[in-house]
């Protein structure tokens, strides 16, 4: 139902689609979303599950990604259930201060055949309001809880973060999980070692890690750009780790000037099956022997795919514009917006009749068949008013027959 045109609030939904298909009132659907007795935290465990049902046999042991980020959602009026002033860095307001919501999310990619390419589809798992309860970190790490039964057959699953994310909270999640890793941004000025030396065999305690390093003096960049950046790679300690090594990654725009930024990886190249030549996008179709070490660092641009899911989801999905007030009924109907969302991105690969909407945007494929659901509730509706006031039966077959050479069947 969701999937016909973009809903801008259930008042709207039930007016122009809702009421033509049942005679159930408005206030039946208000209730339903904040009083349902339905789990809507299983969501993410179906939609995961499905997903990874479309993963062809040949692509099984490539690794699959879980993105995580949160968005804000501005809210005007003042009735709205945990509303609060929020602070977002990429607010275009004149403030960097907005009031509303804050939505933690979860985003699954995974890899699909197109055209002879590997391509990593993004399919948004679900939603959970921030209600500082508790941090956005545990939030987070409980979503990630959540949905790794899904995972249990696969070899790598990595998390996807930026900077915000990488912390003690949610990285300690791996140490749960021998397939989940996790690739992230990190601040510059976080905290990193040289791995511990070996046991001298002297008396006292070993010491538990090398001398403290630095981004800038400690990392020798490459010669030549590593897709568009010099980049520098070493095996590292970090506090956010623990005892565990991982890669730290350094970048730069220019080879001996220029901001650096620092990135993390629990997962070595090594333990990575990926079909790097038949990538759709580069860097990763052009990995030769010399840039395999650097694998990681390209797989962190999938990260991206969950900010694309956010402006297709407010921009054309009205993800922004509930008007229900209480917190159960705004995540019911976010996370429902959600679910036909991934409708849309998961049905061409599921039906052969819509793979040509495979390579085509979801709003595309939305349009095209809200139009055929259209066609089918008018016809149906019509077929049902007529039969209480038209009696023969000429009449009646005439127009079943025309409705099925239209291509429908009731």
């Amino acid at each position: 139902m969701l999937a016909m045109e973009s809903a801008h609030s259930i008042r709207f939904l039930y007016r122009h689609f809702l009421s033509g298909i049942t005679e159930k009132s408005l206030n039946a659907f208000y209730y339903a979303c904040s009083y349902a007795k339905v789990d809507y935290s299983r969501f993410m465990n179906v939609t995961a599950s499905m997903a990874l049902k479309l993963i062809p046999g040949l692509l099984e042991s490539q690794p699959v990604f879980l993105c995580i980020d949160d968005t804000m959602v501005p809210k005007f009026g003042k009735k709205f259930e945990n509303a609060s002033k929020l602070f977002d860095h990429a607010a275009h307001n004149g403030s960097n201060y907005l009031n509303g919501h804050c939505f933690v999310s979860l985003m699954l990619c995974i890899p699909v055949w197109n055209d002879r390419k590997v391509v990593y589809q993004a399919v948004p798992l679900g939603y959970r309001m921030w209600k500082k309860k508790k941090s956005k970190l545990e939030l987070a790490a409980s979503m990630v809880r959540q949905v790794m039964p899904e995972f249990c057959t696969k070899k790598n699953v990595v998390i996807l973060c930026d900077s915000w994310y990488a912390k003690k909270d949610l990285v300690c999640v791996v140490n749960d999980y021998s397939n989940l890793d996790i690739i992230c941004n990190a601040r510059c000025d976080s905290v990193i070692y040289d791995p511990a030396p070996k046991p001298t065999g002297k008396r006292g305690r070993p010491a538990k890690h090398g001398r403290r390093l630095s981004v800038w003096d400690d990392f020798v960049l490459s010669d030549e750009k590593i897709g568009e950046y010099y980049t520098g790679v070493r095996r590292v300690l970090t506090n956010i780790s623990g005892a565990r090594e991982v890669l730290a990654y350094v970048t730069s725009a220019g080879k001996d000037s220029g901001s650096r930024r620092l990135f993390f990886s629990t997962v070595f190249p090594e333990q990575l099956h990926v079909f790097c030549a038949w990538q759709e996008k580069a860097p990763l179709n052009q990995t030769g022997s010399g840039w395999m070490q650097y694998i990681p660092l390209f797989l962190y641009a999938f990260r991206w795919n969950i900010e694309v899911g956010y402006y297709e989801q407010k921009t054309f999905w009205s993800l922004c514009s509930y008007m229900v007030r209480r917190c159960k009924g705004i995540e019911m109907l976010v996370n429902l917006i959600n679910i036909a969302y991934c409708a849309m991105k998961l049905l061409p690969y599921q039906d052969e009749a819509f793979a040509e909407y495979r390579t085509k945007s979801v709003q595309e494929f939305r349009f095209a068949l809200s139009g055929q659901i259209r066609k089918q509730v008018f016809y149906a509706t019509f077929v049902d008013n007529i039969e209480n006031s038209i009696k023969s039966n000429a009449v009646m077959n005439a127009l079943k027959q025309l409705i099925v050479q239209q291509g429908f069947h009731l």
